[in-house]
């Protein structure tokens, strides 16, 4: 992938899609295309398969598709709204990688998540754990819809002759990220949750949980700065893990944010609740070895991101 191809990134104003679009921006794409979802609904077939032939069919240059779309969210919505979660995105991702196929584009990049992988997963987990125990039951349906999504690119490729390559993200934070509280995942949430103590000058912040499942953080920018690198430098197309290579506990991660924020409470477990994983690494020496390493240490991930929070989020 080059400057000069048409890239159509679709989900290009959630937190993934927008940092992918400013990283290819950044190196000087021009041609790139969007649609929102009201311009485009992803669930509707015939729909998605119009706009892939008015956009890609017949076209003088190479095209790419960066799939970033996608229903997220946190362990409370994923395990409530389990029958939106696996339909949504079985829809979504089937009409864009087969409409791509059918408009003849060669190369697609699928972002899939890391609950892919078993529960009680070996870590650091590598990609040839996939489908090797049980998954997560509070985010089963969401993952079994990836998990369709990275099959559906391998057979594809064995099939048609695509190149069509999955990645699998790490827990992803950034500018753009779901703040809600309701469906937001655990970094963004303590980020409001920590805020709004502080301003309302509250005693104390209840966290979900023991505090001691440990999880990875990836900055986004380093995500879509890693899919760009793997579109333009390699050829690759077998599942490939995007992270840090290093964790965190969940109660190291609020110390963390707290401090950030300024909060200076107490913060207080209510173990009531779920801790979802006991712990999720990914084993990222593949994509090392392919080149790249994320350049965003955590906390100064963390400061970024509050600061776009206290400039832009509106509640």
């Amino acid at each position: 992938m080059t400057a000069s191809a048409k890239v159509y990134v679709a989900g290009h104003t959630g937190l993934v899609g927008s940092a992918i679009v400013r990283r290819l921006q950044d190196a000087g794409y021009e041609d790139i295309v969007t649609r929102r979802s009201s311009e485009l609904d992803l669930t509707r077939q015939a729909d998605v398969e119009a706009f892939f032939a008015q956009s890609f069919a017949k076209q003088d240059k190479p095209g790419f598709v960066i799939d970033a779309a996608a229903k997220v969210g946190g362990i409370l919505a994923n395990n409530t709204y389990r029958g939106e979660f696996i339909r949504d995105n079985l829809l979504i991702q089937t009409n864009l990688i087969d409409a791509a196929r059918r408009a003849g584009v060669e190369r697609l990049l699928f972002l899939g998540s890391s609950c892919i992988y078993p529960r009680e997963c070996p870590q650091p987990m590598r990609e040839d754990h996939l489908l090797t125990g049980p998954l997560e039951p509070t985010n089963e349906p969401y993952a079994i819809a990836k998990i369709a999504g990275i099959k559906m690119c391998e057979a594809f490729n064995a099939q048609y002759g695509t190149r069509y390559l999955s990645v699998m993200p790490t827990n992803l934070y950034g500018p753009g990220d779901n703040f809600d509280l309701e469906t937001s995942h655990v970094l963004p949430a303590f980020i409001h949750k920590f805020h709004r103590a502080k301003v309302q000058g509250d005693d104390e912040v209840v966290m979900w949980g023991t505090g001691s499942p440990r999880r990875e953080f990836l900055y986004v920018d380093d995500l879509a700065d890693a899919c760009v690198y793997l579109l333009e430098e390699t050829d690759e197309v077998e599942l490939t893990n995007i992270g840090v290579g290093e964790d965190i506990s969940i109660r190291e991660l609020a110390e963390l944010v707290a401090d950030v924020v300024g909060f200076e409470g107490e913060i207080v477990n209510d173990a009531s609740k779920p801790d979802g994983t006991p712990r999720k690494l990914l084993d990222v020496s593949k994509l090392n070895g392919l080149g790249w390493e994320a350049k965003v240490g955590l906390r100064e991930g963390v400061e970024r991101t509050y600061r776009w929070f206290v400039e832009n989020w509106i509640p």
